[in-house]
């Protein structure tokens, strides 16, 4: 008697584990397919252009303030180790392309000096970030 009562319990119970799997299938899909936007890591007054074009999504964005301070992922980075670490970026996508935004106080010199190190380190798309 015993035994029957046992058996008719585990009958009614329900079978979590399929909606647990496809839980976890949909939040690996949902992880794989979404975008990260990386930011510089400062706020920059960008200058209007009236030739700018739409560009899709950078995966490099460098930031140069109106200290002429270049800002890559949130910190700030010495001219002579930004080649470097947009090598390491590209390393990571190599089909990625490089946004700079440039603050309308910053020198010419400071961008030019970006723009070299983005040439050297590889990068085959380079442009400069404007307003809309």
């Amino acid at each position: 008697m015993r035994k029957d009562h046992t058996q008719e319990e585990e009958e009614n119970e329900i079978n979590l584990t399929p909606m647990l799997d496809v839980v976890f299938i949909m939040l690996i899909f949902f992880i794989v397919t979404a975008s990260f936007i990386k930011e510089p890591g400062i706020d920059v007054n960008r200058t209007d252009a009236f030739t700018a074009v739409k560009m899709p999504k950078a995966n490099i964005l460098i930031a140069i303030n109106a200290a002429d301070e270049i800002w890559v992922d949130k910190k700030q980075i010495d001219a002579r180790n930004l080649r470097g670490k947009v090598e390491q970026l590209l390393a990571e996508n190599p089909k990625g392309s490089v946004v700079i935004q440039a603050d309308n106080e910053s020198t010419h010199e400071a961008l030019t000096l970006v723009m070299q190190a983005c040439k050297q380190a590889g990068v085959g798309n380079v442009a400069v970030s404007a307003l809309d």
